[in-house]
C-alpha cells in the first residue's frame, strides 16, 4: 500500500515537465518544511553525514529567497528536533554550529531581502554560541517587514503541547483561569508559534511519509506535500511544484464547498 501511494505521489509531482504556473492570489501564507535527507544525500556520494548538513544549509538560503520571491510570508524550517540529541555527538556538535555558520555568511543578504529571522524551540539545552548567533540575527532583523524565516530549533510538538498544558494548569491553580474558559484559543495562545498563523502547506523531503513530531497542533488542517528529493537537492523549482499542488487542492476544513 505504501509503495503504491509513493508511486502515485511521485507521478503527481512529476506530471508537469514545464515550469509550474502559479496563481499569484493563492500562494500559501505560511509554509513549514521538514528538511530531511541530508545524511542520506551525503552517504550516497561517499561523503560524511556532516557534508550533507553543510549542503543542506545552502538549500535553506536558496529556498528562503525563492519563498520570499513567491510572496510566501512565513517559512518555518525544522532545523533540529528534541529527538535529534540521540544522534552521534560529533554530528550534534556540527549541527549546533550550523546556525552560526549560516548566519555569518547569509545574514547580510537576508537583511537586504527584508527577511525577519525568528526562532521557535527550547533554548535551555542549546549551546551558548548557537543561541548568541540566533539572538543576533533576531535583533538585527526584528524591524524587517518581509518574509519571516522561523527556525524550529530544539523543537518537539509533543513537548510544546505538554509545556502549554502545564502553563494552563498553573493559571487555573493560581485562579487566573477557570477550567470552563479553556478552549482551542487558550491552547493556541500557549504554543511556541502563538504569534504566527498555522501552516497552510507542509513540505517534507527525502521520501519519508511522517510528521516526526513537528507542529502537531498547528498542522491539523495543513496541506501535506511529500517528495523523494533530498533536502540538499531541493530547489526553487521544487518549491514551485509544491505550491502548484497546493493551488490544485480545495481546502474545506471539514465542511463542504
Amino acid at each position: 500500500m505504501i509503495k503504491r501511494f509513493q508511486e502515485w505521489l511521485k507521478g503527481r509531482q512529476n506530471r508537469h515537465t514545464t515550469e509550474p504556473l502559479l496563481e499569484k492570489d493563492n500562494v500559501p501564507y505560511h509554509v513549514a518544511v521538514i528538511m530531511d535527507g541530508n545524511g542520506r544525500w551525503a552517504s550516497k556520494r561517499g561523503l560524511p553525514r556532516v557534508a550533507g548538513h553543510h549542503s543542506g544549509m545552502k538549500a535553506v538560503k536558496r529556498v528562503t529567497i525563492a519563498a520570499n520571491d513567491l510572496g510566501i510570508k512565513v517559512l518555518t524550517m525544522y532545523a533540529f528536533s528534541t529527538e535529534n540529541w540521540k544522534r552521534p555527538r560529533d554530528e550534534v556538535d556540527f549541527l549546533m554550529k550550523l546556525p552560526q555558520q549560516f548566519l555569518a555568511i547569509e545574514l547580510d543578504e537576508l537583511i537586504e531581502n527584508n527577511v525577519q529571522v525568528r526562532m521557535m524551540g527550547y533554548r535551555e539545552e542549546l549551546p551558548s554560541h548557537t543561541i548568541e548567533a540566533l539572538e543576533e540575527a533576531v535583533e538585527k532583523t526584528k524591524h524587517n517587514t518581509g518574509l519571516i524565516l522561523n527556525f524550529a530549533l530544539n523543537y518537539g510538538g509533543k513537548r510544546e503541547l505538554v509545556e502549554g498544558i502545564k502553563e494552563i494548569a498553573r493559571e487555573v491553580q493560581e485562579g487566573k483561569l477557570s477550567p470552563d474558559e479553556i478552549d482551542e484559543s487558550t491552547m493556541e495562545s500557549h504554543l511556541l508559534s502563538h504569534e504566527l498563523p498555522h501552516p497552510d502547506l507542509l513540505i517534507r523531503t527525502s521520501g519519508e511519509l511522517r510528521l516526526s513530531n513537528f507542529m502537531l497542533w498547528q498542522i491539523a488542517y495543513s496541506e501535506l506535500w511529500f517528495t523523494d528529493v533530498y533536502w540538499p537537492e531541493f530547489t526553487e523549482r521544487h518549491l514551485k511544484e509544491a505550491v502548484a499542488e497546493y493551488q490544485r487542492r480545495s481546502r474545506r476544513y471539514g465542511g463542504l464547498q
